[in-house]
């Protein structure tokens, strides 16, 4: 019996020795011995339901279609005068000679109807310098179209027909729209007359495109080609979500990159345009731009939130009050500033004559200053506010 054990140790203190010569073989030269099985969580779907599955949109487009108008303008242009013509030789041996005949510059693009008695809102740059504007209502008519307002800085306009009875769009209600959300594009792409895409919201908030002063795009892969610019986005339900306006494209064409005004700002801007014939912002006279970290850490800032003042129009609102380049604006009554987007739509919102309380940095110190608002003027191309 005595035996068995001594055997019975010696075999456990082999295998012992064996599974620590082992253990230091992987550990000196790892892979050496086969891998060793984990356990691995597999996230798993309870039930075996899925889910639901749409075959057709086309409630959606059978709502908001009766809403989409397609718009024509004209613009008279003449043919240039010929260099010669000024020359006063070639005119005493040839004779003067008359400008040739005007001619018509037309333009497409597409509205939506947005009231009953006649309201359509749609691109500024689809009537842009139009002398004539044209409707054509989905059921045929042509209508002869009157200038409301226009604003640039956002890129939209208000039309009207005098027309009543007509089928106003859903607005559906702000900042409904998700990532991910279906959304058709309605239009008329390259003149081929009035045409439904489908896509999904690519993405929301989309800002410092380059294409408008005051920007907030709704992205989406929705086909929108030359002709849908000022035509409606809109969700499953057929209620409007945006205003189609811009491509991102290097052909012309449809690249699944679409850009669309948000129902929020499109509201905002026809409701001031229809009070007041135009949108009447605040405006305190300051250039900016975003603080990016290399301008944070030469700023010794903590972060880069906020927008560095860039630039002070010399005797306005910003340079009266004390604001200087250089500054760092980081909240305007108490709210506080993102980046220099998240500014101008903070000071655009206040009234004119309003008291702006400006919280900024300065040389790494705070300091709080009161400016006057005034209203904002013409539009620039630039970061202005």
């Amino acid at each position: 019996m005595q035996k068995i054990w001594l055997s019975f140790a010696q075999i456990l203190a082999a295998l012992v020795l064996v599974l620590a010569a082992l253990f230091v073989l992987d550990r000196v030269f790892p892979g050496l011995l086969p891998p060793r099985a984990q356990d691995v969580t597999i996230r798993e779907v309870e039930h075996n339901g899925s889910a639901p599955l749409v075959s057709t949109f086309a409630d959606a487009a059978r709502k908001s279609l009766p809403s989409v108008v397609n718009i024509n303008t004209s613009q008279q242009t003449r043919r240039p005068r010929h260099p010669l013509m000024n020359d006063p030789v070639f005119r005493h041996f040839f004779g003067p000679r008359e400008d040739g005949p005007p001619q018509r510059a037309a333009n497409l693009g597409s509205g939506v109807i947005v009231s009953r008695d006649g309201y359509i809102l749609t691109n500024n740059h689809v009537v842009e310098a139009a002398d004539e504007i044209q409707v054509t209502l989905p059921d045929g008519r042509n209508l002869p179209a009157e200038l409301v307002g226009t604003d640039p800085d956002t890129d939209l306009a208000v039309l009207r027909v005098g027309q009543s009875g007509l089928h106003p769009i859903t607005f559906a209600k702000p900042d409904s729209l998700s990532v991910g959300d279906v959304v058709l594009a309605i239009g008329n792409p390259w003149g081929v007359g009035q045409t439904v895409t489908l896509g999904i919201v690519s993405a929301l908030n989309r800002t410092q495109l380059g294409i408008n002063t005051f920007e907030n795009f709704i992205q989406t892969d929705a086909a929108i080609n030359p002709g849908n610019s000022g035509g409606a986005l809109v969700d499953a339900s057929g209620h409007l979500v945006g205003i189609n306006t811009a491509i991102f494209s290097r052909t012309g064409g449809n690249l699944g990159i679409g850009f669309a005004i948000p129902v929020s700002l499109a509201r905002q801007v026809l409701e001031q345009i229809i009070t007041h014939g135009t949108v009447i912002r605040g405006w305190v006279g300051v250039e900016v731009q975003d603080i990016t970290p290399e301008i944070a850490e030469s700023f010794s800032l903590k972060n880069t939130e906020g927008a560095l003042i860039a630039g002070v129009l010399r005797g306005g609102p910003a340079d009266r009050a004390g604001i200087r380049p250089g500054d760092v604006l980081v909240a305007v009554n108490g709210k506080g500033v993102a980046d220099s987007a998240a500014l101008l739509n903070l000071i655009a919102a206040l009234p004119p004559g309003a008291l702006a309380n400006l919280q900024l940095i300065r040389k790494q110190s705070g300091m709080r200053m009161v400016v006057k608002v005034e209203r904002r003027p013409v539009t620039r191309r630039l970061a202005e506010e």
